[in-house]
């Protein structure tokens, strides 16, 4: 089964003081881990919706070691180390989970 990991995100002020080609420029390169070794990830905009969190991530992953070593790296990257984002919460999930179980139970 493929595993969906939902990353709760909170931009920083140190981000919004960032001009915007400079903010692309290093989340570009924070992010890339995530389009490779079977990984997608995908953005969504929350802040005018949500006071504490900013930015919500949804990560598939064909395999969870792939997304471990890209959590790695997004970990060590100025997206995070630098403070410009604090995780608030990571959702792993399985996308009808149940109903792959049932398939193998013969529920």
């Amino acid at each position: 089964m493929k595993l969906t990991v939902f990353l709760l995100l909170r931009a920083a002020p140190s981000w919004l003081r960032l001009d915007r080609a400079e903010r692309g420029r290093i989340a570009d390169a924070a992010l890339e881990p995530f389009t490779r070794d079977g990984l997608t990830l995908r953005h969504f905009d929350a802040e005018a919706f949500h006071g504490r969190i900013s930015d919500v991530a949804m990560i598939e992953a064909d395999d969870a070691t792939a997304y471990y070593f890209a959590m790695e790296q997004l970990r060590d990257s100025p997206l995070i180390a630098e403070g410009y984002f604090e995780t608030l919460e990571i959702i792993p999930a399985y996308e009808n989970g149940f109903r792959h179980f049932e398939a193998a139970h013969a529920v």
